[in-house]
């Protein structure tokens, strides 16, 4: 035990250095050519042909189309950022209206599909995050922060859902089709619709489908990389939770661990777990990251893009100086380096075996983003997620309500309350791990045949999806797949980003754009340009070091190749640097 708290939690660093060094050893052995997989011809564009007729032109199974109408061409906001999007038909309806059997609550797919005049001949299904629950704009804006080209511009029909239930609240938990809806079925019966809705529309169903989305809409996305690989020819997932139940359950042991330091309570009488690490005690171990770390890729530029040599070379105990007195800041106790190393390790049960993959040492940690998820979303987000959705059965609103969240959390037992997400009770008869996580995972035979392509990102300092997770997910991938998984899966790290955006980072980049072109043109993306959002940016980043360039840019490496500067250029330019 002093081994894992006490060095940075070495044992996992060395697995992270091991398992690069195999997804590289066996991507050099096995290659990356997709010759011999099928080429997907590109999509050809068409003209809208109706909308405001589609209400009542179309017979679709299971749905009731509600409105169809003309956009003009305008601006439309979105979380802040406004875009200028084309001249679109906007239809809205529902899917599988009914009444559930255990709250007598009633239940529809809801769903909006936008529809441009010129249309590129390709559909975008855009998943949305969290607990779903609302029919976000269907825009496509689904890669990195504050996107500057969203599908919707690009040309594409686009879709957006609220997954089966109405409302961004957990307590649909408690209707066992809502819960299949949310996990993946939500998906798989839209799609055929939206196809055929499109078709209506244009005169021809789309030529290709891509699925898209961050968060939760990246675990659907990966959901629906193995499910529905016959649907879909591009999967874009970014920062994904697709063990999104055990990520869950690890927020309440996270609140647990840190009720151990925190030094105030709240109005409730909870502990105040703000108080177990402050944002300048975050932002010291960011600051001691990056001292240690930042030219190991070559070049001293306030960014650390080596994330495994730095798991090796970082050192809480050491690195981040001990108080020995208040805590002012300059320091952290030896208690919150414990409880710290601990969580960065991932829980583990008595027996000691790892529920949950830890995570990465990264000079995001100090991100706002971060800190909320650690801090806020267990007593509220997490708590309701996990009482009602990811256990069988689920709790009642009255037990659920009868505490705090917080309380909630801190009760949870990682011995007795975990193994519910792999439980079936009638009418529960799927357990939460089963409908939420992608079966077999690593085996994406069925994308790989039929020439389909899938991109992943991810945050390295997420605050809840553990980059650890999906870093090995790749690998696992490479290795089912001969060590040629690259031929069509590619996950690309985001140094610094937290949960799908944030922190220190150049957070704003475009992976549809180069998902379409090795989808339909075989170009395969060696790196995607990722760009910081200083000074002038449609939404900017106040996380950005002084020391950046509003503009600066980085190349997002293939993984495990690390973005390396080559020796001279302009250290804020993307092209100094080569991913080796």
């Amino acid at each position: 035990m002093s081994l894992t708290r006490g060095r940075s939690t070495p044992l996992r660093t060395q697995s992270v250095a091991l398992s690069a060094a195999v997804a590289a050893l066996l991507i050099g052995c096995g290659g990356s050519s997709d010759a011999a997989l099928p080429r997907l011809s590109a999509a050809t564009p068409a003209p809208l042909q109706s909308c405001a007729t589609l209400a009542g032109s179309l017979a679709l199974p299971d749905t009731r189309i509600t409105s169809a109408e003309l956009v003009p061409a305008g601006p439309i906001t979105l979380q802040g950022v406004t875009t200028q999007v084309p001249a679109h038909c906007l239809v809205k309806g529902k899917m599988k209206e009914r009444t559930g059997p255990v709250d007598g609550a009633a239940y529809a797919i809801g769903f909006e599909i936008r529809l441009p005049q010129d249309w590129n001949g390709r559909f975008l299904h855009q998943a949305n995050g969290g607990l779903d629950g609302s029919v976000v704009p269907a825009l496509g804006a689904v890669s990195g922060a504050a996107p500057v080209a969203p599908a919707l511009v690009q040309g594409f029909a686009v879709l957006s859902s609220d997954a089966g239930h109405g409302a961004p609240t957990p307590f649909f938990g408690l209707d066992p089709q809502a819960r299949l809806d949310y996990g993946y079925q939500a998906v798989g019966t839209l799609t055929p619709m939206a196809k055929n809705l499109i078709k209506g529309a244009y005169g021809k169903a789309p030529d290709r489908s891509y699925l898209a989305g961050c968060s939760n809409g990246g675990r659907h996305a990966m959901v629906g990389a193995s499910r529905y690989a016959d649907q879909y020819d591009g999967i874009l997932a970014g920062n994904p939770g697709f063990h999104l139940p055990k990520a869950a359950t690890t927020q309440l042991w996270k609140a647990q661990q840190y009720a151990k330091v925190s030094t105030t309570t709240d109005a409730a009488g909870q502990p105040d777990l703000t108080s177990a690490v402050t944002p300048a005690e975050f932002k010291l171990i960011g600051s001691k990251i990056v001292a240690k770390c930042d030219a190991l890729d070559g070049v001293v530029d306030g960014q650390v893009n080596d994330v495994a040599a730095c798991q090796a070379a970082f050192n809480l105990q050491t690195d981040v100086p001990t108080c020995t007195g208040a805590r002012d800041g300059s320091c952290i106790s030896s208690a919150q380096k414990g409880v710290l190393a601990s969580i960065f390790a991932g829980p583990k049960n008595s027996k000691g075996e790892a529920l949950y993959t830890g995570t990465w040492f990264d000079p995001g940690i100090a991100g706002a983003n971060f800190a909320s998820w650690h801090f806020g979303s267990p007593a509220t987000r997490d708590a309701g997620a996990v009482a009602f959705i990811f256990t069988s059965p689920p709790s009642t609103v009255a037990a659920f309500t009868a505490i705090p969240g917080m309380q909630y959390a801190l009760n949870f037992s990682m011995e007795t309350d975990y193994p519910k997400m792999f439980a079936t009770t009638a009418p529960y008869n799927e357990s939460p791990w089963s409908y939420m996580t992608p079966p077999n995972e690593a085996d994406l035979g069925a994308l790989k045949n039929r020439g389909a392509k899938m991109m992943v990102y991810h945050g390295v300092a997420d605050g809840v999806f553990s980059p650890l997770d999906t870093a090995q997910w790749m690998d696992r991938l490479n290795a089912n797949h001969g060590g040629s998984a690259d031929a069509f899966a590619r996950l690309f790290l985001v140094p610094g980003m937290n949960h799908c955006s944030g922190g220190p980072a150049t957070d704003q980049f475009d992976m549809l754009a180069p998902l379409v072109a090795w989808v339909e043109q075989g170009q395969a993306p060696d790196s995607v340009t990722a760009r910081a959002r200083g000074a002038g940016s449609n939404l900017v980043n106040a996380e950005l070091p002084a020391s950046w360039s509003a503009n600066r840019t980085r190349p997002l490496c293939v993984y495990p190749k690390v973005a390396r500067y080559n020796g001279s250029g302009d250290v804020e330019s993307a092209s100094s640097f080569s991913c080796k």
